[in-house]
């Protein structure tokens, strides 16, 4: 809690921090992000450090003068995780001028999609949310941005298709068992058809604290490959179960929520050869991350703790708020100041090939694809830390779009 303090006292001085980085702008020019998310129920594994990334890189971009003196706001407040402490967050941002919102967790997100799309403002989902709002004309003001679940699976198969093959393996899915765990599962089932692979899904119950018999059945299956799909306390459970019920680390295949966290609670040597979906780079060698660490960290000017500084979800953060901030860029060089939704909309949709400087797979939007590509890659803990053990890309997405496509229309004969 005496976190979430810290992080409410900065986003309350960000407009402050705005006015002394440059020349002094008017409130109604200073952009407007809201960060409406949960630092206290269910999504406090990722949020700290996500929203103290995305807090420190909009003060690195007002510490640099802004876009040409037009400053940013990071509007905080903690939703807990509840659609209607989100709606009633939401509402009262949209009247202090908002224009962009992320509130990191699907339940909340999944219920302000038909009103965001009304009042045409800008909601971003990156990690979460509908992967169907990739479909950016049936989803005009819903940004993805990121790789769906189902992009992540693909990435996935696709690393094992370019080590040692597909064809005759055996593959389990273990997964928390809710719509997020079940997710990926047509994908791949589809996948399974095509490369003439075996598929089978291994479900547990939700939070995922206790997964033994799940693993046993595992076990018994004898995979030659194992993804697992969680999030939270129940991905290091997943890890320590598989290792011990035999199934050799370099077989893990995780979705992107496995992080440093996950790798204290396993041990970092037991951890050594599990692979994971990254979205960004972790670390703090890439430039985004040193010029933060330059001029917010090392001023004194950070949203929280400086250790997180580099780590997986801090990461992620930075990136979200890199590709808003390169879309307001260029929707005030096409539209003008002051920006509004339909502005900005249209700035997320003239991105092309942004990667922040090799901090990111080459991100492309357009009006029809808000997904970004879904390119991602895979990384692998070395014992020390994540390193990437292939490259940036995409993977079978005609077959995710099949998925995005479908429920893209199943959302249009339900309106």
């Amino acid at each position: 809690m005496n976190w979430l303090k810290k992080t409410m006292g900065s986003a309350t001085l960000a407009f402050a921090l705005a006015g002394g980085a440059g020349t002094a702008q008017a409130q109604d020019d200073t952009i407007k992000f809201a960060l409406l998310q949960d630092f206290t129920a269910v999504y406090t594994f990722v949020t700290g450090e996500y929203n103290q990334g995305q807090q420190d890189y909009l003060t690195l971009i007002n510490e640099e003068g802004g876009l040409d003196g037009t400053m940013f706001e990071a509007i905080v407040r903690d939703t807990g995780n509840q659609p209607q402490r989100g709606i009633e967050a939401y509402n009262r941002s949209r009247e202090e001028g908002a224009i962009l919102f992320d509130f990191l967790s699907t339940p909340v997100s999944r219920a302000l999609v038909d009103q965001v799309i009304q009042d045409e403002v800008v909601l971003i989902t990156a990690l979460h949310g509908r992967g169907d709002a990739s479909d950016g004309t049936t989803f005009p003001y819903v940004f993805p941005m990121m790789a769906t679940y189902w992009s992540q699976a693909t990435v996935l198969a696709q690393y094992i298709e370019d080590n040692g093959g597909l064809e005759g393996k055996k593959i389990a899915i273990v997964h928390i068992d809710s719509p997020f765990g079940r997710e990926p599962i047509p994908v791949l089932e589809e996948l399974a058809s095509e490369k003439n692979f075996e598929l089978r899904a291994f479900p547990y119950a939700s939070p995922g604290n206790e997964q033994s018999a799940t693993w046993s059945e595992v076990r018994r299956y004898r995979p030659d490959a194992v993804f697992i799909w969680g999030a939270g306390g129940g991905q290091s459970v997943s890890v320590r179960e598989a290792i011990r019920n035999g199934i050799a680390p370099d077989s893990i295949h995780s979705v992107v929520w496995l992080a440093e966290t996950d790798v204290a609670n396993v041990g970092a040597d037991v951890m050594t050869g599990v692979k994971r979906f990254e979205a960004v780079a972790t670390g703090s060698d890439s430039p985004i991350i040193q010029r933060i660490q330059e001029k917010v960290i090392d001023a004194g000017k950070g949203a929280g703790d400086s250790a997180n500084v580099g780590t997986t979800y801090y990461n992620i953060g930075v990136a979200t708020m890199a590709v808003s901030v390169e879309a307001a860029r260029l929707a005030l060089e096409a539209h003008g100041a002051p920006l509004d939704g339909p502005k900005l909309k249209a700035g997320f949709e003239m991105i092309s090939d942004f990667d922040a400087d090799g901090f990111m797979p080459p991100v492309t939007i357009t009006e029809s694809d808000h997904q970004g590509g879904g390119s991602g890659r895979v990384g692998q803990w070395d014992g020390n830390a994540w390193v990437p053990v292939g490259d940036w890309g995409a993977a079978f997405q005609e077959i995710v779009r099949k998925e995005i496509e479908a429920g893209a229309a199943d959302y249009r004969e339900g309106k």
